[in-house]
């Protein structure tokens, strides 16, 4: 297992390259660029598949589906064996990743980062810890419950997060069609209004706080967060090294203490309290053990140690 490996420091170097996979990402993410210019939609094979992160399918070089705005479309109907598909998909990524995928995998948590790069006076979030709770009401009512209860004839919801909520439709869609695009832009209307005035507020939180939208909206954050403390892959802080400095604690923007819960439902797998960490006490795991083997490990290099003294 190559969290335990001494020999092979992965944890430092994920850390380190999260910008680079968080690009690249986001461009296999919405391979289609062309489309930008063309004012039109990606529509192959490939939009049946849904991709890990929180992407518009409006997007013009969207590549794949966007797990939240599929699952909404045929939730309300049994005929639809899609919506187990999705939700099949949904489990098997938070089993394996967790909310790994909100801090690697995410074009508009990367978004969102950039945006509090911004050099100005940035702002906690600690004393806002009840609005974390937001997206799991958004999650059952506005991803779920709707679409159930309010079908069309041909038995798919209406898409309610997608339509009123999300940022992410105006960012990725919206805007850059209705610039190539006459017809698009002629029949914007107030809807678009609305949508566009929760971008530009997720975009001023974003610049003061670190990833609100993450925190406080985003379903499909709540999805994954139900399984940060199963998820294989987790962190893991090794009690022997740790010194209790508290940098990791003050450097995660996520207010989490990974010291005191290491998978908590909030830790975004970012990796930035295993770069700040002096003495390599918290790494990334993959895994069924949830750190026994570690500990041991380490336990045992301590009496070694000793044995040395």
């Amino acid at each position: 297992m190559w969290a335990l490996d001494s020999k092979k420091p992965f944890s430092p170097l994920l850390a380190r390259w999260r910008g680079l996979v968080q690009a690249c990402a986001a461009l296999l993410t919405n391979l289609h660029l062309p489309n930008f210019f063309k004012g039109e939609l990606y529509r192959g094979a490939g939009k049946t598949v849904c991709v890990p992160g929180l992407n518009c399918y409006s997007c013009p070089g969207a590549a794949g589906a966007c797990p939240i705005g599929a699952f909404q479309a045929v939730v309300g109907s049994s005929k639809f064996q899609f919506s187990y598909y999705i939700t099949g998909i949904l489990i098997l990524l938070g089993v394996l990743l967790g909310r790994f995928i909100c801090g690697f995998l995410c074009p508009f948590g990367w978004f969102q980062e950039l945006l509090h790069k911004i050099p100005t006076k940035k702002l906690s979030t600690k004393r806002l810890k009840p609005l974390t709770y937001l997206k799991y009401v958004i999650l059952v009512v506005m991803v779920f419950l709707l679409p159930v209860l309010v079908v069309n004839e041909a038995g798919l919801g209406n898409p309610f997060f997608c339509k009123y909520l999300c940022p992410q439709g105006v960012l990725e869609g919206a805007i850059p069609l209705s610039l190539t695009n006459a017809p698009i832009r002629a029949a914007l209307g107030k809807l678009f209004s609305w949508k566009l005035c929760v971008l530009v507020t997720v975009v001023v939180l974003s610049v003061v706080f670190y990833r609100p939208f993450c925190k406080w909206i985003c379903p499909l954050g709540a999805v994954y967060a139900l399984f940060n403390r199963v998820s294989l892959l987790s962190m893991q802080v090794d009690h022997n090294k740790c010194i209790s400095c508290g940098k990791c604690a003050r450097v995660c923007g996520m207010d989490v203490d990974v010291c005191k819960t290491p998978n908590s439902t909030e830790c975004i797998r970012c990796g930035k309290c295993v770069s700040a960490c002096p003495t390599q006490a918290v790494r990334f795991r993959y895994g069924f053990d949830r750190g026994g083997a570690y500990s041991k490990l380490s336990q045992k290099t301590t009496i070694d140690e000793r044995k040395g003294d």
